[in-house]
């Protein structure tokens, strides 16, 4: 083989090498997707009922930051739901389309066997379609599957897609797919974006999550 040839075939290889990566790595998830318009009034906060808003949340320098005990109550006097303090979305809750929450998210190392992301909607008796919790400084889908190891003490970026037709979830972290898999509704149920603390079994006594640059997308028609 000659040296001419030599060079061109390894110019192929870094070729071939360089384009695995790029397309195994980050990925826009956003391209083809709308940015809908938020601010502070579409952001509900859900939290036990007997507190004021300020003891369980607050929103400084661009950040969210939500916290409950186990000992809270509910939050609403009917509930008889684990203690929360989440961001409800209102404003974009949708039963059809394909829809994406993006934020940048944050658990203190203190923080166990709580939910801190989920899409709400389902066919009785369950109430979510997607919920992301964190065990052991793991976050998961549902228990099922380690979505991020090593979570603790750093920001991530999070980007979840639910295309309701087609009855799938997609997770991203940090821009990488870490779980897809179809969900357990169909269309024409009701659905919207929370994120934040609830509760979950094997609970700390204190749960802490943050929360900045929350977007939501619908794609493009």
């Amino acid at each position: 083989m000659s040296s001419h040839t030599n060079m061109w075939f390894y110019i192929s290889l870094v070729f071939l090498f360089t384009y695995n990566v790029m397309a195994s790595g980050p990925i826009d998830t956003t391209l083809g997707f709308v940015s809908q318009p938020l601010n502070q009034s579409n952001f509900d906060i859900q939290k036990p009922y007997n507190l004021p808003v300020d003891q369980r949340y607050n929103f400084f320098g661009e950040v969210h930051k939500l916290w409950v005990f186990k000992t809270d109550k509910p939050h609403s006097r009917k509930s008889k739901t684990n203690p929360r303090t989440e961001i409800r979305i209102r404003g974009y809750d949708y039963s059809s389309g394909v829809w994406q929450f993006e934020a940048y998210g944050y658990v203190p190392s203190d923080t166990n066997g709580v939910c801190i992301m989920q899409i709400f909607g389902s066919k009785p008796p369950k109430a979510s379609t997607t919920m992301l919790t964190v065990y052991n400084s793991s976050l998961y889908y549902y228990r099922n599957q380690v979505i991020l190891s090593d979570l603790y003490n750093k920001w991530f970026r999070l980007n979840v897609i639910h295309d309701v037709e087609d009855n799938n979830v997609k997770v991203y972290i940090d821009g990488i797919l870490k779980h897809e898999g179809r969900v357990r509704v169909g269309p024409h149920i009701h659905h919207y974006f929370k994120c934040g603390v609830y509760s979950q079994k094997e609970g700390s006594f204190y749960m802490e999550s943050r929360w900045k640059d929350i977007r939501i997308f619908r794609l493009h028609d």
